[in-house]
């Protein structure tokens, strides 16, 4: 999803700042001032938000987040594509995960209603309204950016992200990070669009790999494609692969097969 870029699209302004834009305000003056959350409550709402995310979305099957542009539109070959992943993620078994906005995220709902599947919406608070698209069935709202990554990431196996602005990039490189420092094993991160992600990926190699800043290793950790099948047979590996190592924890739990 590619909240700054629907932050700045048409809507109402909201009255006063967002939560999020609240708790990283630096406070300037000592005392509270009336009629104000003091951070040490904050944390309560931020765990209750933490609480409903689990309860909510538990019950789901494995997930695939589709990520990119809420200004992506109807006409754009993009908005296809993604319907048409989307869709091939229903049928294959998992939830689709999305934003809950317009753009990439409305297409990939549709794809998920067409497939008969699971349709998860997971929107945030921006500075301008944007409304859930009509094809989530599973809705939450979210004030906090990061409780809202860490379910993106907690219930998916995989993400699939499409061409989209900062807030793509963001949820781009921070599941990057994660796989690269061993947070997230076995976690698919699908470019789909290989004339769009074709300069950022020439860029990581000649010259933040050429620099040394990166090992070669890291720019395998994701996948370019242009086909919604080879985006979700990536995903599906990943799936079969975590019940594979699922399947022999359990089995060395109970003792069965051991010396």
């Amino acid at each position: 999803m590619d909240d700054a870029e629907g932050a700045r699209g048409p809507g109402q302004r909201r009255t006063g700042a967002t939560e999020d834009e609240r708790l990283f305000s630096l406070p300037l003056a000592a005392a509270v001032p009336a009629g104000e959350t003091p951070d040490t409550w904050r944390v309560l709402r931020i765990l209750g938000e933490f609480v409903e995310g689990f309860d909510t979305l538990a019950a789901l099957p494995p997930g695939v987040t589709i990520f990119g542009s809420a200004r992506t539109t109807p006409d754009d070959a993009y908005y296809a594509a993604a319907t048409e992943t989307a869709r091939l993620v229903a049928k294959a078994g998992f939830a689709v995960i999305t934003g809950g906005g317009p753009g990439i995220m409305e297409a990939s709902n549709k794809g998920a209603r067409l497939g008969e599947g699971d349709s998860v919406g997971l929107n945030i608070e921006l500075p301008f309204e944007q409304h859930t698209n009509p094809y989530v069935d599973t809705e939450m709202h979210f004030h906090y950016f990061f409780v809202r990554k860490t379910m993106f990431v907690k219930y998916s196996v995989g993400f699939i992200v499409f061409p989209g602005g900062y807030g793509t990039l963001d949820e781009l490189f921070e599941s990057l990070t994660l796989i690269q420092t061993g947070k997230i094993q076995h976690f698919p991160v699908v470019l789909f669009g290989t004339a769009y992600w074709r300069g950022l990926v020439s860029w990581l190699r000649e010259t933040v790999l050429a620099q040394r800043k990166m090992d070669a290793q890291d720019l395998d950790i994701f996948t370019l494609t242009d086909d919604p099948a080879e985006a979700v047979a990536c995903v599906t590996r990943a799936r079969e692969t975590l019940l594979a190592i699922q399947a022999k924890n359990e089995k060395a739990r109970t003792g069965h097969g051991l010396w």
